[in-house]
């Protein structure tokens, strides 16, 4: 599914590169259409939330964690997920999908990730 418009209280969760340089792929519609800010790579902005994917494996773990973390302290929100890091930081859903296991019920999932962890 192809995100291309949030409702209110949605945010739309994208792959970022540390620098927050928003030129293609999901972070691109992020910076065009949900609030994405440029030079921002990591968080909350406006109604998108950037996850780094861009800095090696070890770094998608902890940011996709702080990620988690702060979806369970924001119920009110829906975060609305996009197959982060499987574009061009070249990891495949598999690699993924298992770091969101436990998220918040307002975490949603794309579905090559649900399908792999349930």
């Amino acid at each position: 599914m192809r995100i291309t418009e949030l409702a209110p209280g949605e945010v739309f969760v994208f792959g970022s590169n540390a620098s927050g340089q928003h030129v293609a792929g999901a972070a691109a519609l992020a910076a065009d259409k949900f609030g994405a800010l440029w030079g921002e790579g990591h968080g909350l902005h406006g109604s998108s939330y950037a996850i780094d994917t861009m800095s090696g494996f070890d770094v998608i773990v902890v940011e996709v964690a702080g990620f988690v973390s702060f979806a369970s302290a924001h119920p009110e929100l829906r975060f609305l997920v996009t197959e982060i890091g499987c574009g061009i930081a070249g990891y495949r859903p598999a690699q993924i999908a298992p770091l969101f296991v436990g998220a918040s019920p307002n975490v949603i999932l794309p579905e090559a990730f649900s399908q792999l962890i349930g």
